[in-house]
């Protein structure tokens, strides 16, 4: 039995939504997407499943506040406190045990009304070894991972500042990408460090949205709708959370990439994969993630990217919604703005950034200073 994404359904994506609550952006999200699948979710769903972290949101038992906007009210509804693509997980066996026939995830970002982000990030580090190393701010790891993997790798600068120009210009193709913009590798290069040697152009800045998928079965997927999208395999990893044995190359996203590819019997995924949306939230992240997905070996990723490989009319497009350098930092949603692209592009409702893709992979990393990822692949 298969498992199908029936409806999607987003608010957003937005540098800030002062008129709109976080309930309200979740409301909008879940009737989008229970309109496009054409259900009824206190009649059809199953089951429900939120992706949030208390941190983010400001107070404690967060799935407590969830029902209401959801049309979840004394239906089964949990939360994850991971992103939107272990929430995909999750529903995605949920429905495979046949506990359920449709089941819906939601993730959102109300990033804007975090006052002071950087301590919020700084609670994730040990309190101990950790937290007093990136006394000024957390992103002085993030710098130095980079330094590392730059080394090890033997990429330059230029490679990083090529994934920004990349990206931005992608996400000038997408409404919904307020960050996106056109830069040079020049710019990029020249811009203001914000700790050595990463600069600001290649930090995602932070952004408002929701996003709302429906799941189902075979049976009812092809019920529902004519075209619906398989979801082939599913893959999530952690690795340790101790930089000081942390491997800086995301072992996380290779193993989860493994797992998912196994189970969607990908043995070339630089073959048989025509669309990527990975985490780039720091642009070296998306090298880091293009080489640990199997998208190219380790140390060619330089020579592709300025070769236009993995443009939008390049032989593997990587995050042609503009990623997160263009739609900003999503926070628990940021899987889920990967998994939207993927759905809409494999419909072929992605508008001018439409490319021609039959099997389309989705990325997530749970941010700084975790090593934990997620992968899915998806199918026409």
């Amino acid at each position: 039995m298969r498992v199908a994404v029936v409806g999607v359904g987003y608010s957003g994506f937005n540098a800030n939504t002062p008129d709109l609550s976080w309930k309200e952006i979740m409301y909008e999200a879940a009737v989008r997407a229970y309109e496009d699948a054409g259900i009824n979710p206190r009649k059809d769903v199953d089951s429900f499943v939120t992706c949030a972290e208390d941190f983010w949101e400001g107070f404690a038992i967060f799935d407590e506040f969830v029902p209401d906007q959801l049309g979840a009210v004394l239906k089964p509804t949990f939360t994850v406190t991971a992103d939107f693509l272990h929430g995909i997980a999750n529903a995605y066996m949920i429905i495979k045990s046949g506990l359920a026939e449709i089941a819906v995830v939601e993730a959102h970002s109300k990033a804007s009304d975090i006052v002071t982000f950087g301590e919020v990030i700084k609670f994730a580090f040990d309190p101990i070894w950790l937290r007093p190393i990136g006394k000024a701010h957390p992103y002085y790891f993030a710098a130095l991972e980079k330094s590392y993997y730059m080394s090890r790798r033997g990429y330059s600068d230029e490679l990083f500042a090529e994934v920004v120009v990349k990206n931005k210009k992608h996400g000038r193709l997408n409404k919904d990408a307020p960050y996106s913009a056109n830069v040079s590798v020049e710019d990029v290069l020249s811009s203001e460090a914000a700790f050595y040697p990463l600069r600001k152009l290649e930090i995602a800045e932070r952004s408002d949205g929701a996003i709302v998928f429906v799941l189902a079965n075979e049976q009812v997927a092809k019920e529902l709708r004519d075209d619906p999208i398989w979801i082939n395999g599913i893959g999530w990893w952690s690795e340790t959370s101790n930089y000081d044995t942390m491997s800086f190359e995301a072992a996380y996203a290779k193993k989860a990439a493994e797992m998912a590819y196994k189970m969607a019997g990908i043995t070339k995924p630089d073959k048989e994969i025509q669309l990527a949306e990975v985490d780039d939230r720091f642009a070296y992240k998306e090298v880091q993630h293009i080489e640990a997905l199997g998208l190219a070996k380790k140390g060619e990723v330089e020579e592709l990217m300025k070769s236009g490989y993995f443009d939008r009319k390049g032989e593997l497009p990587v995050n042609v919604s503009g990623g997160n350098l263009s739609v900003g930092n999503l926070l628990e949603a940021t899987g889920g703005q990967k998994a939207l692209e993927v759905v809409l592009q494999l419909r072929g409702e992605a508008g001018r950034r439409q490319v021609d893709a039959e099997v389309g992979v989705a990325m997530s990393w749970r941010y700084i200073p975790t090593a934990t990822g997620a992968v899915a692949v998806f199918s026409r």
